[in-house]
């Protein structure tokens, strides 16, 4: 969880310096593109606050207020991050189209090297922020990421824009704005693809066949389990709980059925590092 705070600041850092940067370039090379993609960059500045906020929400032990944790403060940073996409993929589009429909001169060649600088600096940022991601398990992590790509996405798109209109000379000035208009598609997919994720999770989606599986064979590899069933699992941040139905010998006290279960316990933590929690319901064996 540290290191996924200390990518979000990382982010921090790095989208305040560029959206400053693209902002005025924007306004002193007539680059709408390039404006838009200073706004991309500010949502982006606010997104790393939002899932820096969730991560240090998320880390926060369980207590009597929330007894199973705070893990879902994660998928709720993702959910408002996307959001925050959403919403600035529909006001770049408005603008574009507005510039479209708006005779003005054509950029400046200075902002194409601004705007290479940006594509490498977000692009690199993405891949680290989104292996840190996969690594951690994290939804709050991976919405971060992308939206490094999608900053990304606009910045190519606003470099395409600005070199046609460069290119092609008077009346190929909207090409720009084009740029723009097709960045925030971009951007307006992604927002949804990072929702989706969190909306699964705090609606208690089942986690991925593998995970069950890698439980459930945990369980049966203790001494005495002879049948599981009712395996239910859900995440919250980066960890999962779960519970089980576990089947032993019907003759076992309640003392030896208790020392089972929490075999089975340490066994599926040991095996799947990333179950926090198990409730381990006993009950008498009933196969055949």
């Amino acid at each position: 969880m540290n290191r996924g705070i200390r990518l979000a600041q990382l982010g921090l850092l790095v989208n305040g310096v560029l959206a400053l940067v693209k902002l005025v370039a924007g306004v002193l090379g007539n680059s709408y593109a390039l404006i838009a993609d200073a706004v991309e960059s500010v949502a982006d500045l606010f997104s790393s606050l939002i899932v820096w906020g969730g991560l240090r929400v998320a880390s926060r032990d369980p207590d009597n207020r929330y007894p199973f944790g705070y893990g879902k403060a994660e998928a709720v940073s993702a959910m408002i991050v996307g959001l925050m996409l959403v919403g600035a993929a529909i006001g770049i589009a408005i603008e574009a189209v507005r510039e479209i429909v708006t005779p003005h001169h054509s950029p400046a060649p200075f902002t194409l090297v601004v705007l290479v600088a940006v594509v490498l600096i977000k692009e690199t940022l993405f891949r680290v922020v989104n292996k840190s991601a996969r690594d951690l398990g994290s939804g709050a992590v991976a919405a971060d990421a992308w939206h490094h790509r999608a900053d990304a996405i606009t910045s190519a798109a606003a470099f395409i824009g600005i070199s046609i209109a460069l290119i092609k000379g008077p009346g190929w000035e909207m090409a720009d704005d084009w740029a723009a208009l097709f960045a925030s598609t971009l951007i307006l997919y992604n927002g949804i693809g990072i929702m989706r994720p969190a909306v699964e999770e705090l609606m208690d989606h089942s986690p991925n066949e593998e995970l069950l599986r890698a439980v459930d064979a945990a369980a049966h590899a203790v001494e005495g389990v002879l049948a599981t069933e009712k395996l239910k699992a859900r995440k919250s941040g980066t960890r999962f709980l779960l519970e089980m139905h576990v089947q032993a010998e019907p003759s076992l006290s309640l003392h030896d059925a208790h020392i089972l279960s929490g075999k089975v316990k340490h066994a599926i933590r040991s095996a799947v590092p990333r179950v926090e929690g198990v409730l381990v319901h006993m009950e008498p064996y009933e196969g055949q």
